[in-house]
């Protein structure tokens, strides 16, 4: 058994933080966290929102990626400025990954109805190593390493359309700092999406999210979601490359100010023999203030 844990944990250093960990975690309801990977997007939504979400990824498979996060953003009284706060906790196996990232954000009006954002994130990430024996010498545990890094972004939207480029993670840097590399890798995120009225009761909105990581693949998302009487979202995701997996969606407006929402992945790759899916849980609330008003209802992005 001890032999076993040795080779797990040698698996989960040597391939996952040399080669494809420390990346930021992905989401299938990316589209309302999106100020986890771009800081231009902070107080875009013209409320103070609060979004907290938990994945629990390859359900079934001992020690598989669990995340949590939680962001705060809202515009200022000058509405051209918007701030955020985001936290990230991410688990694998017996590494554990911390995000703690504030967020600056200045917005210009390019016409009557498009606005582009520029936007800094700068925080800390925090990494732990826990092999499964404290007293065997194969591994030694790691204390938890706090790194500084740093993120820009553009975004750029109008009432109907959105489209934004951002890099959260600027600086490569090795968070364990010990005898294995834990990378913090470079990510470049690309993202962009549309509202088409279908009839005047249901809206279609595709949307897109691309990731390229340095020394990873690269990660194509797709999802096509459908507006509901301007209350319920509901959608249908892939992934390409890395991990290809389908994804569904529903998201519920329960009141003007609080949303639901749950999405589940089936993985179409080498996983599916283990895992039972991904399960996803959206928990999402605005209030307007101020010179912005009431929260518009409903918001597409």
């Amino acid at each position: 058994m001890k032999t076993f844990k040795k080779c797990l944990v040698a698996i989960v250093v040597l391939f996952g933080s040399t080669v494809s960990a420390q990346q930021l975690p992905q989401f299938t309801q990316y589209l309302y966290n999106t100020v986890s990977i771009n800081p231009a997007y902070a107080g875009s939504r013209e409320a103070i929102n609060v979004t907290a979400l938990h994945r629990n990824q390859w359900s079934g498979l001992d020690g598989n990626p669990t995340t949590s996060t939680v962001t705060i953003h809202a515009p200022l009284r000058n509405d051209r400025i918007g701030l955020g706060f985001s936290y990230i906790s991410d688990e694998l196996g017996f590494e554990s990954t911390n995000y703690v990232y504030g967020d600056f954000s200045y917005s210009l009006p390019v016409n009557e109805k498009i606005k582009a954002s520029f936007g800094l994130k700068a925080g800390f990430t925090s990494y732990f190593l826990q092999t499964p024996d404290a007293t065997d010498s194969f591994f030694n545990s790691t204390g938890t390493q706090w790194s500084p890094n740093f993120g820009a972004g553009i975004y750029v939207s109008s009432e109907r359309w959105f489209a934004g480029i951002s890099s959260p993670r600027i600086l490569n840097t090795d968070l364990n700092q010990g005898e294995f590399q834990a990378l913090e890798r470079t990510s470049y995120y690309a993202i962009g999406g549309v509202v088409l009225d279908v009839t005047p009761d249901i809206k279609f909105k595709p949307a897109f999210i691309s990731k390229f990581t340095d020394g990873a693949p690269a990660t194509y998302d797709v999802s096509a979601n459908f507006l509901l009487y301007d209350k319920i979202w509901l959608g249908a995701t892939y992934r390409f490359n890395f991990a290809d997996n389908f994804g569904a969606l529903i998201d519920y407006q329960l009141t003007k100010d609080i949303r639901v929402g749950y999405a589940y992945d089936l993985p179409t790759s080498e996983f599916s023999a283990f895992s039972t899916g991904t399960h996803e849980i959206l928990l999402i609330y605005e209030l307007g203030f101020g010179k912005t008003g009431p929260v518009k209802s409903p918001r597409y992005f």
